[in-house]
């Protein structure tokens, strides 16, 4: 984001955390709407009785965003690591709504 040399640092301080503010906005508002997506595969699985977590998927998307990040110049590391925390998540998710449908919770 450039700005003036005769801008104030305090204002452009505050001008980029209002825009790192609204990108934390969106990213909670996407992981929703992720995780909405993830529930709905959640009780498909479980209503056909199949395993939470997909090993070969898994590794395939860890495998898109890794080079999705080295286009994007974000740390293919990272992203990886952001990806199997979200992973982990839904498997977890997946899991209980399995055990909910099996115990008659669902």
């Amino acid at each position: 984001m450039p700005h003036g040399a005769d801008q104030d640092p305090l204002e452009t301080l505050a001008q980029l955390r209002r825009s790192i503010d609204n990108i934390d906005a969106a990213l909670v508002h996407i992981l929703a709407e992720r995780f909405a997506l993830t529930t709905a595969v959640g009780r498909l699985k479980a209503e056909h009785a199949l395993p939470p977590a997909d090993p070969q998927r898994e590794a395939k998307q860890i495998e898109r965003l890794r080079a999705l990040a080295e286009s994007a110049r974000l740390d293919p590391t990272f992203a990886e690591k952001f990806l199997n925390f979200i992973i982990a998540e839904v498997i977890h998710h997946h899991e209980r709504i399995a055990e909910e449908r099996q115990n008659g919770d669902a």
